[in-house]
């Protein structure tokens, strides 16, 4: 069959394991923000994470950081998150994340960070 509860409770002891940053992690648990726990099964909704994940890489202009961003897609509605360089790349990254899932299924939340 396909029961996934085995795989479940593998994933909750590797969390229990998984080094302590609490502190990173206080904001994430809020349940307010997406973490990438919150990333959907479903395919269409991998497969946009994939094709955005992609499109932010595939541009040399952006920074280290940018092409780190996190993005969730659930029910596919696209949350970005994390530091970027400026205003310009927090744009543009938003921009090719509308391009690919439709301008009105992206919250973009990604912060500038301070040099």
């Amino acid at each position: 069959g396909c029961d996934s509860q085995p795989a479940a409770k593998t994933q909750v002891a590797a969390a229990k394991a998984a080094p302590d940053n609490t502190e990173k992690n206080v904001r994430d648990r809020s349940g307010a923000t997406l973490t990438p726990g919150d990333q959907s099964e479903s395919a269409a909704d991998i497969a946009l994470t994939q094709q955005i994940r992609q499109a932010v890489v595939a541009d040399a202009a952006l920074s280290t950081n940018a092409h780190n961003v996190k993005i969730i897609t659930s029910n596919g509605v696209v949350t970005l998150r994390g530091p970027v360089a400026s205003a310009q790349e927090k744009a543009n990254i938003d921009a090719k994340a509308q391009q690919i899932a439709g301008a009105t299924k992206v919250k973009n939340e990604l912060e500038i960070a301070a040099n």
